[in-house]
């Protein structure tokens, strides 16, 4: 072979396996990857790496497998300055009594800024390289998350009622309208819409939603069907259920991510399957708020997307993509009485190809395949507790190591090296959540 037929690349990485997700279910032996600028270059086995490829940096990572970037297709990232602070409460009495209460008094730009950061942290130590956010000051998550360097689809709030953002939703669509045109078709930040739920908005502002959406072509986040109260409520006060409600509303759509969905009869899961819209799991939200059970099962057999997310700090306890999938994984089989429903293949499909989908971004993350940017993580399988490895994806799933994490690309540009955050300044994250424990603990 000559010099002119070797291809030169930025990094090779040698892994013991590749979980691609993309074909399903496959695990490759003994290859490398390749990256060249932000993309994937190819992945082929080793020894033809060692004759087509010549690399400025090859890293060996003999233990470990290699696998795409993790999507959290929701969460309140800030509110990790709140984690465990009203804890063991029904999700009405939580946010009611607790949560709202402490937003209005704590919520600030300088709050998002510091409480965006430390989640980001935790989201990038444990495998997410894509995530969604739906909070107050998105400007300032948005900005954040950008001068990290992860990917995200911030979505700008939208209540019937006065925030720390603003005073109603005319106030919340014409700021969200402006950050839609300043962010535009970002590589990395994406604006969305975020109504919260069906409960806290009414029909106008859902309908002028609808038209911004369309007119802007983004998405919609919202919450719907958390709880069995909310479905109960909607039907006395107006004999309709919050689905049937958003379809005659125009808001379901293949654009349209609706999150927790724990309860689906007949007509619901018509309705989901037959607009193309997506559902967002977060099932560690769900059972500790006792919200309910999402039918993960059913609604893939019926053709919906599921995704996945970790929901807020404040209601989980923590950002862990992989606890979140293995908690999904083994629910989703307790639900459908049946041992077979979301194997680990699956289950890791829902925190990467699914949620791609989910925020519209499945043909440039989610998979690791040749021409698709450089999103990429390694896990390190090397500890006893892990042995033997039969099926490195069951390991992944069934034995809860996301904190084994040792790098992360974002776009080919490291996030973590061995372990450590390499776009943080994690000593002075710490001294400001410090700060903002002390001034909470106080009231």
């Amino acid at each position: 072979m000559t010099a002119d037929t070797i291809t030169a690349v930025d990094t090779r990485i040698n892994a013991r396996w590749i979980i691609p997700v993309v074909p399903s279910g496959t695990v490759l032996n003994h290859h490398a990857l390749l990256i060249q600028g932000d993309r994937i270059a190819a992945i082929v086995p080793q020894d033809e790496a060692d004759q087509r490829f010549r690399a400025r940096e090859t890293l060996d990572l003999n233990d470990h497998v290699l696998l795409p970037g993790l999507v959290n297709a929701h969460g309140h990232a800030a509110m990790s300055l709140m984690r465990g602070l009203a804890d063991d409460l029904p999700l009405m009495t939580w946010l009611n009594d607790h949560i709202w209460p402490a937003e209005a008094k704590f919520v600030s730009d300088e709050f998002i800024a510091d409480g965006t950061r430390l989640a980001l942290a935790e989201m990038l130590r444990t495998g997410t390289t894509c995530f969604s956010d739906m909070y107050f000051f998105p400007e300032v998550a948005a900005q954040v998350a950008t001068d990290v360097g992860i990917r995200s689809q911030i979505c700008f709030p939208v209540l019937d009622f006065p925030t720390a953002w603003g005073d109603g939703p005319a106030t919340y669509l014409k700021k969200g309208a402006d950050l839609i045109d300043h962010w535009g078709e970002h590589s990395h930040t994406r604006i969305a819409i975020g109504p919260h739920a069906p409960y806290t908005v009414s029909d106008g502002p859902l309908k002028d939603i609808v038209s911004l959406a369309a007119d802007k072509q983004t998405a919609i986040q919202i919450h719907l069907h958390e709880t069995a109260f909310e479905v109960a409520d909607a039907l006395e006060r107006t004999g309709t259920r919050p689905t049937q409600r958003l379809a005659d509303l125009g808001l379901l759509s293949g654009s349209t991510q609706c999150v927790h969905m724990t309860q689906v009869d007949g007509s619901d899961l018509t309705l989901v399957a037959e607009s193309g819209a997506h559902v967002v799991h977060c099932p560690e939200s769900n059972l500790k708020l006792a919200s309910g059970f999402c039918p993960v099962d059913k609604l893939q057999k019926a053709g919906v997307n599921v995704a996945i997310g970790t929901d807020g700090a404040a209601s989980n306890n923590d950002l862990d993509l992989f606890g979140e999938v293995s908690t999904a994984a083994l629910l989703a089989k307790a639900v459908a009485e049946d041992a077979s429903a979301l194997s680990a293949h699956d289950a890791l499909a829902m925190a990467t190809i699914n949620g791609a989908r989910a925020l519209g971004r499945e043909q440039e993350i989610g998979s690791l395949e040749a021409g698709k940017l450089a999103d990429v993580i390694a896990i390190d399988l090397s500890d006893p507790f892990n042995q033997p490895i039969y099926d490195p994806a069951s390991h992944l799933i069934y034995s809860r190591h996301g904190r084994q994490l040792s790098h992360s690309w974002i776009g080919g540009v490291p996030q973590v090296q061995d372990g450590v955050l390499t776009r943080i300044d994690v000593p002075d994250l710490m001294l400001r959540v410090d700060h903002w424990a002390q001034r909470i603990r106080q009231g």
